[in-house]
Order: C-alpha cells, then structure tokens, then sequence
C-alpha cells in the first residue's frame, strides 16, 4: 500500500503502511539496529517518527488530495519497543482546517509501548514545479 506521497525519511525508516482509510492507518516498522539507543531498544525518535506519521496518516486518510503538518504532539512511552513494531493511528474530530488524532505503538508481542495525540493542520498539496525561496516549495500554514 503506497503513502500518495514522496517521504524520503520514512521510506528511509522503512515504514509500510498496511491501513489508510475512513480515519484509520496502520505502519507496521521493523526496527534495524541502527535505529536502537544505549539500551539496545528501539530510539524514543524513532518511535515518535512512528507515531507522528501514523497519525498523520489516519488524518490524512479520509482526504487523502490533501496533506497535513504537524501542529502538535505529546508522546507517553510506557515501556521500551522491541521488535518489529505497529503504529495504529485514529482521526478522533477534524474540522475545516484542523485533524485531531491518536496513535499508538505496539510490540512485537502486542504490548502497546507509546501512545500519543496529535493535532495536523490541512494543507493543499502543492503544484508540480511550484518553488518558493531557494527553490523549494512553501507550505502555507495560513
């Protein structure tokens, strides 16, 4: 199942969306080594990455032309996350311009590990070839 967008940073992490719709998503992430702590567990930016897109995702999900950023995130780990990992995302209320969301990160053995809420910001996607400053696109948050 594709994202219906370009994340370099997520195919980086190897994410692999399993669910996309009706304000649900689904990413399932086998942690490599290099995304490990001191502790041999999977890094705490790692796993809100996980979450943020997750629940980026399942805000996404129910509009899916348009894209969303990220307003604000609170993450709560409550044990380590080992193994290969599942992020479920839920759109809790949206409005015009506004998603509210929850995710959370289950282990290998179907321990939840973190759970978060979110809130995303609508935006358009922008135009093929539209650049602003430096030759990069602007994404208003207006």
């Amino acid at each position: 199942m594709q994202f219906g967008v370009d994340i370099p940073f997520v195919q980086h992490l190897g994410f692999e969306l399993t669910l996309f719709e009706g304000g649900h998503s689904e990413i399932r992430y086998a942690a490599q080594p290099e995304h490990e702590n001191s502790f041999h567990v999977v890094h705490g930016g790692a796993v809100m990455t996980l979450l943020d897109v997750t629940m980026a995702t399942a805000a996404r999900s129910i509009q899916q032309d348009m894209g969303v950023v990220t307003i604000e995130m609170k993450t709560t780990f409550m044990q380590p996350c080992r193994g290969v990992l599942i992020g479920k995302g839920r759109l809790m209320h949206r409005t015009a311009s506004m998603a509210f969301t929850e995710g959370t990160i289950y282990d290998s053995e179907g321990r939840a590990c973190a759970h978060g809420t979110g809130t995303f910001k609508y935006v358009r996607r922008q135009q093929p070839g539209a650049a602003g400053a430096g030759g990069q696109g602007v994404i208003s948050t207006d």
